[in-house]
């Protein structure tokens, strides 16, 4: 590299040596599809949980609509929008960035053992409110600052969610904690715990449009409606620590590198190199790509693309 003749080929300078050596360029119109995995969700509910949870919040969902009823006079339709697990750093950061004066009502069997909180947007709040209070339509836009007395009786819907949630699941009895807060958690929170957020979509009968509301609860709380298993009191066997352990550390992300090849230069070549020069690698065109971990290659495959970024077809497993 430190020849310039040899370093500054030309485009038909290059084309004549990758001729002379029987290569060709070629595109690789292979198109690999692969299942998106998100590192950064937790994974406490598989899929087989989660569906018992689908059905106890339909339940929840179906007694809230006729609560909703009564207490308004109105008849509402309550269904579920999704199910979803988060870190509660996600919550504590959609918190501080988005200032869209949501309103939070803190619940738990009492003021030490909080285990959610029910989460209502600025302009559900306005609409179940309106509501309640008999009026035809808001006097304000959907994120009008609420009243005392709006709030006092946001309050009372807040208490029938968690009533609601509390006469479904026969293991806890809920109730609300504290009162009505806006733009912050009413709890505290290291940001790791695991929470399943389950989203409503509310609307009146009469009416087209609708609006969610949430809950918000410790997946753990969780367990025995989704019936995950409960842990033994008294102490934990080596066999459920070791499984705890291997549960958490299968949950950590890693750094995944791809290597096509390396080489070794000087350091006159390295910062001698200029765009248009070519780099020769240790490997050939045909040899696998490497898969690093953390250090470790434990894996090799062949380079391919997937939705227009590049990507690797893993297809041996080296050994460790």
């Amino acid at each position: 590299m430190s020849n310039t003749s040899t370093n500054n080929l030309s485009r038909k300078n290059l084309q004549q040596l990758l001729a002379a050596v029987g290569s060709k360029p070629t595109e690789d119109t292979t198109q690999i599809e692969a299942t998106e995995y998100d590192w950064h969700q937790p994974r406490h509910f598989n899929s087989t949980e989660l569906k018992r949870l689908d059905d106890f919040t339909k339940e929840t969902a179906a007694i809230l609509a006729k609560k909703f009823t009564d207490l308004c006079h109105s008849n509402f339709d309550v269904t579920i929008a999704s199910t979803t697990q988060h870190f509660a750093n996600e919550f504590l950061r959609q918190i501080s960035e988005n200032k869209k004066g949501d309103y939070y009502l803190a619940f738990g069997p009492d003021q030490n053992h909080l285990c959610g909180v029910v989460s209502i947007p600025s302009q559900t709040a306005t609409l179940l409110v309106t509501q309640l209070l008999g009026d035809s339509e808001s006097q304000e836009g959907p994120d009008k600052t609420l009243s005392q007395l709006e709030e006092s009786l946001l309050f009372d819907i807040g208490t029938t969610f968690v009533g609601t949630l509390s006469g479904c699941y026969n293991d806890y009895d809920f109730q609300a904690v504290g009162s009505i807060v806006k733009d912050r958690l009413p709890l505290e929170l290291q940001g790791t715990e695991e929470f399943c957020r389950i989203t409503f979509n509310i609307k009146t009968a009469d009416s087209e449009n609708s609006c969610e509301a949430q809950l918000l609860i410790f997946c753990e709380t969780l367990d025995p409606i989704a019936g995950k298993s409960a842990q033994i009191t008294g102490g934990f066997s080596t066999e459920d620590i070791s499984n705890a352990i291997v549960d958490r550390l299968q949950e950590m992300p890693v750094s995944v590198t791809a290597q096509l090849g390396s080489a070794m230069l000087t350091l006159e070549e390295a910062i001698s190199l200029r765009p248009c020069d070519i780099l020769l690698l240790d490997k050939g065109i045909d040899e696998p790509v490497e898969l690093i971990v953390e250090g470790r290659t434990l894996f090799q495959g062949r380079a391919a693309k997937s939705a227009g970024k590049y990507a690797v077809v893993i297809t041996k497993l080296c050994d460790t």
